[in-house]
C-alpha cells in the first residue's frame, strides 16, 4: 500500500511536469543546444586536428631543411583532445605549440582564443556550460513551488487528508521532477553519441569511460539542484518568495562564487605578472651577458696582443690552431653562461610555479562551496584539460628540450670546427683575418628525438574527481534532509 502511494505520488508530479508548457519549451531548447553544441564541438575539434597535423608537417620540413645545428630550433605541439568535444575546459585557453631550442625558455604560445578574440569575448557553448548553467536553472524553474505551490493551491491540504507520511511525499517530489526531466533530456543526449560515431570520432575505451564519468557527474549536479527547488519550497509559504530565493542562490552559486573565489585568492596570495617575470629574467640575462663580453673583450685583446708579440710565428699553421682553440674556450664559457641563465629562470618559474599553485589551491578551497565549481572542475579533470594540463605539457616539453640540446651538442661536437654551421676564422700575414662559413647541408636527423605528450590515465582523472563527486552527494543529502526537516513542521492549510 504504502508503495502504491509513492507510485500515485510520482506519477502525479510525473503528470504535472510533462504537461505544462514550461517543460516543451525547456526541453525543446536543451534538445537544440545539446545537439548544436556536440556538432560544433565535433566540427572544431576535426579542424584543431587537422592544423595540428599540417603544423607538425610543416615543423619537420623545417627541421629537415635546416643547414647547421647552431640553427637548429623545432616545435612541440599539444594534441587536441575528442574529450573537448563535451568539455572545452582550457583547451582554447592554452597555446597549442612551444618553440623548443637554446635561446627561449619553454611556454606553450598561439591559443585559440589569442587568435580568434571573438571566441574568447563570447566563449565556446559545450556540454558541460549547458549543464552547468541551463539545466540547472531549469531544475530550479521546475521545483521551486514543489510544496508551496500546492499549498498556495489547496492541493497540499487535500494530499494529506489521508495518512501520507511526509517523508514519501517529498521523495516523490524530489523523483518525479528528477524523471521528468532527466529521462527527456536523455534523447539528446543519445543523439549526441550517435553523433561520434557517424562522423567517426576517434574515442578509445579511456575516452567512453571518461564520458560515462562526465555524464555520471552531470546526474549528480542536476540532481542537488532539484533537491535545493523543493528545499526552498518548503522553506516558504509563498512560490513568488521561492522562486526569488531561488534564483538569488542559483545566481551565487554558478555565476558569483566561482568568480569572486579567484579574485579574493588573488587579493590573498600575490603572484608577479608575465612582466614583471620577463623583466627579471631578461634584466639577469643581459647583466650576465654584459659581465662575459667584458670579460672576454679583454681576453681577446690579451690574445692579440700574444699574437702581436709572437712575430714571425703568425705564418704558422698553429696560427689557426689557437684560433680555434680560443673560440672553443669562448664557447664553452658563453655555454656555462647560457647554463646559468637558464638556471636562473628556471629557479625563477619554480618560485612563480609555487606561488600560483598556493593561489590556485586557495581559490579551489574558496569556489568548493559552490557545487557548480565542483562540477566544472570535475568535468575539466574528466576531459583532461584542467589547469595541470599546462604545466603537464611544459614538464613534458622541458625534458624534450634537454633532449634535443643535448643531441645537437653531441653532433655538433662530432662535426668539428664548423660543423655547427657557424662562422670560421683565419688570420695570415698574407691575406689577413679571413671569415668563411662552411657549404650548408641537410642535417642528419638520425636518432632524433620525439615529442611524446603526457599520459593523463582514466584512474588518475578519477581520482581527481573524487573530491567532487562526494561534495555534490553530500550537497544532496544535506538539501534533502533540511528539506525534510522543515517539512516536518511545515504547515499545510
Amino acid at each position: 500500500m504504502r508503495q502504491l502511494v509513492l507510485g500515485i505520488l510520482i506519477n502525479k508530479e510525473l503528470r504535472s511536469i510533462l504537461l505544462s508548457p514550461k517543460f516543451a519549451v525547456s526541453f525543446g531548447l536543451c534538445s537544440v543546444l545539446i545537439l548544436l553544441s556536440v556538432f560544433l564541438g565535433i566540427q572544431e575539434y576535426r579542424s584543431s586536428v587537422t592544423q595540428y597535423q599540417t603544423a607538425r608537417q610543416l615543423n619537420d620540413q623545417q627541421l629537415r631543411e635546416t643547414s647547421g645545428w647552431m640553427r637548429l630550433t623545432t616545435k612541440a605541439y599539444r594534441e587536441p583532445s575528442p574529450m573537448q568535444i563535451f568539455v572545452s575546459g582550457l583547451s582554447y585557453d592554452i597555446g597549442r605549440f612551444s618553440s623548443v631550442n637554446s635561446f627561449n625558455p619553454v611556454k606553450l604560445t598561439g591559443s585559440t582564443y589569442s587568435e580568434d578574440t571573438i571566441f574568447a569575448l563570447f566563449r565556446i557553448i559545450d556540454f558541460a556550460f549547458i549543464v552547468q548553467v541551463v539545466l540547472s536553472l531549469f531544475a530550479i524553474l521546475f521545483t521551486f513551488d514543489a510544496v508551496c505551490g500546492e499549498r498556495e493551491d489547496g492541493t497540499l491540504k487535500l494530499v494529506f487528508s489521508s495518512a501520507v507520511p511526509r517523508a514519501k511525499y517529498l521523495i516523490a517530489k524530489c523523483a518525479g521532477a528528477w524523471l521528468g526531466l532527466v529521462v527527456p533530456i536523455c534523447i539528446p543526449i543519445l543523439l549526441s553519441i550517435l553523433l561520434l560515431f557517424v562522423f567517426a570520432v576517434p574515442f578509445a575505451a579511456g575516452d567512453w569511460l571518461r564520458l560515462g564519468s562526465l555524464l555520471g557527474v552531470s546526474l549528480l549536479y542536476f540532481t542537488f539542484f532539484v533537491v535545493l527547488g523543493v528545499l526552498l519550497s518548503t522553506l516558504t509559504r509563498r512560490p513568488s518568495i521561492s522562486f526569488l530565493f531561488g534564483l538569488v542562490s542559483w545566481v551565487l552559486a554558478v555565476l558569483i562564487i566561482p568568480r569572486a573565489s579567484a579574485t579574493v585568492a588573488g587579493q590573498i596570495v600575490r603572484v608577479p605578472t608575465v612582466a614583471e617575470i620577463e623583466g627579471m629574467r631578461d634584466g639577469y640575462a643581459t647583466n650576465r651577458m654584459n659581465s662575459f663580453n667584458e670579460e672576454f673583450s679583454k681576453n681577446w685583446e690579451k690574445w692579440a696582443r700574444e699574437d702581436h708579440a709572437a712575430g714571425s710565428e703568425r705564418d704558422s699553421a698553429s696560427v689557426q690552431d689557437r684560433m680555434w682553440t680560443r673560440m672553443q674556450v669562448h664557447d664553452s664559457a658563453r655555454k656555462v653562461v647560457q647554463q646559468e641563465i637558464e638556471q636562473y629562470g628556471e629557479r625563477l618559474n619554480e618560485t612563480v610555479r609555487q606561488k600560483k599553485n598556493a593561489q590556485m589551491r586557495l581559490a579551489l578551497s574558496l569556489a568548493r562551496v559552490s557545487p557548480a565549481a565542483d562540477y566544472q572542475l570535475a568535468a575539466m579533470t574528466l576531459a583532461g584539460n584542467d589547469v595541470s594540463m599546462k604545466d603537464a605539457y611544459e614538464e613534458a616539453i622541458g625534458l624534450y628540450r634537454t633532449q634535443v640540446m643535448d643531441l645537437r651538442d653531441r653532433k655538433m661536437a662530432e662535426a668539428g670546427p664548423g660543423g655547427g654551421g657557424g662562422i670560421m676564422v683565419s688570420i695570415s700575414s698574407d691575406k689577413g683575418a679571413q671569415i668563411s662559413a662552411p657549404k650548408p647541408k641537410p642535417l642528419d636527423l638520425t636518432g632524433f628525438p620525439e615529442f611524446i605528450k603526457p599520459q593523463i590515465t582514466v584512474e588518475h582523472a578519477l581520482e581527481g574527481t573524487a573530491v567532487s563527486f562526494g561534495i555534490l552527494l553530500l550537497g544532496i543529502i544535506l538539501a534533502f534532509g533540511g528539506a525534510f526537516a522543515a517539512f516536518l513542521r511545515y504547515d499545510v492549510r
